[in-house]
């Protein structure tokens, strides 16, 4: 797999430079990066389970895509690639609700991101990439803030749950 870059912010989210992404998962850098909740016309949220050979957060449950803008790239045009290569079909009209701070050590690295949260809304399902994503669902809405307040720390990414508290106050 070619080495892929990722943009190296400040606080407030100005550029300081590029790093390699893996390194920069190792050091705990702070990095821009997005989630994209995607929404059914019925108003339930596409999950997706990570695939089982993801470097970090393998087998764990999600937001519809997610990924890391390239040197160059905007955000939006990297949450519509992201969600084409994991997903297999284009998102609809992004849209920015907000940006979640957080850092979180997992194992032997160090998510340390300004989160860039977009929604959309789509009428199709997934075709998923299996080496991106292993499974998938659309889950209402009320039945993912139950799943989410009773769930286990092995079963969502560590930025799903905050993210969805900010996604979930803006979006309705």
């Amino acid at each position: 797999m070619p080495e892929e870059s990722v943009v190296l912010i400040d606080e407030d989210d100005r550029e300081l430079g590029v790093g390699e992404k893996l390194a920069v998962h190792q050091t705990g850098e702070l990095h821009r990066a997005f989630s994209v909740f995607a929404f059914n016309p019925a108003g339930e949220l596409l999950l997706q389970r990570r695939a089982l050979g993801k470097y970090h957060s393998p087998g764990l449950w999600t937001n519809s895509a997610c990924g890391h803008p390239r040197p160059g790239e905007t955000t939006e045009a990297a949450a519509a690639r992201r969600f084409r290569e994991e997903l297999g079909i284009e998102a609809g009209e992004l849209r920015e609700v907000g940006i979640l701070r957080y850092r979180a050590e997992l194992a032997d690295l160090v998510e340390n991101e300004l989160d860039h949260l977009l929604v959309c809304e789509i009428s199709v399902d997934p075709s998923p990439d299996p080496d991106e994503v292993v499974e998938w669902r659309f889950v209402p809405v009320a039945e993912l803030d139950e799943w989410i307040a009773r769930a286990r720390e092995t079963e969502f990414t560590a930025w799903f749950p905050p993210a969805w508290e900010i996604v979930s106050a803006r979006a309705r």
